[in-house]
């Protein structure tokens, strides 16, 4: 008789946070805020509405709604969370730069891809490259992918949805003056 192994999967849980722009779902292993996207999101959305359990009570969903209720208070979250933020070494080399970019300012992918290119002594990088994991940021706002536009000022690549981008950057009183909205493609 053979003897398989059995892989337990990890439990995950959920809570929802209304903000001024929209619904958003949270999801934590128990400890640590593992995604943060608004309802609209286009990827993961099936996966994370309808397998995990409801759990508005985990610490960790206290104090990221209490992160949030700051945030869109126009205040400055003073704390940081807990977050486990899965991904391939190069996202969370992206992620890793994109939690950096101070609240009120922008960063273009250029500017991205040459960061890691001084920090990380990465030769040969495409702002394409960076750009996708840009858009594959599992935990939005607290790691702010909104942050990012074109190297022209295109407002592109952004997978909550171009119209909230908008309204987090003037949320936060970026200066719109020289950002635009592309009238066609996704220019980096």
């Amino acid at each position: 008789m053979r003897m398989t192994k059995t892989v337990s999967k990890a439990k995950v849980y959920k809570t929802f946070y209304l903000s001024p722009i929209g619904k958003m779902i949270l999801t934590s292993d128990g400890k640590y805020l593992t995604h943060l996207h608004f309802m609209t999101t286009r990827y993961e959305k099936e996966k994370i509405v309808n397998q995990e359990d409801i759990k508005d009570d985990l610490e960790v969903f206290k104090l990221t709604k209490k992160w949030l209720d700051a945030y869109f208070n126009k205040e400055k979250p003073k704390f940081k969370l807990p977050l486990k933020i899965e991904g391939s070494v190069f996202g969370k080399m992206v992620w890793d730069i994109l939690a950096e970019i101070p609240y009120g300012q922008t960063m273009t992918y250029k500017e991205i891809a040459l960061e890691m290119k001084k920090r990380y002594n990465i030769v040969s990088l495409s702002y394409q490259a960076v750009g996708q994991a840009v858009g594959h940021n599992p935990i939005c706002l607290i790691v702010p992918c909104h942050r990012v536009v074109g190297t022209n000022g295109s407002l592109t690549g952004y997978s909550e949805g171009i119209d909230k981008k908008i309204w987090l950057l003037k949320h936060e009183e970026v200066d719109m003056t020289n950002l635009f909205v592309p009238k066609k493609g996704n220019a980096l």
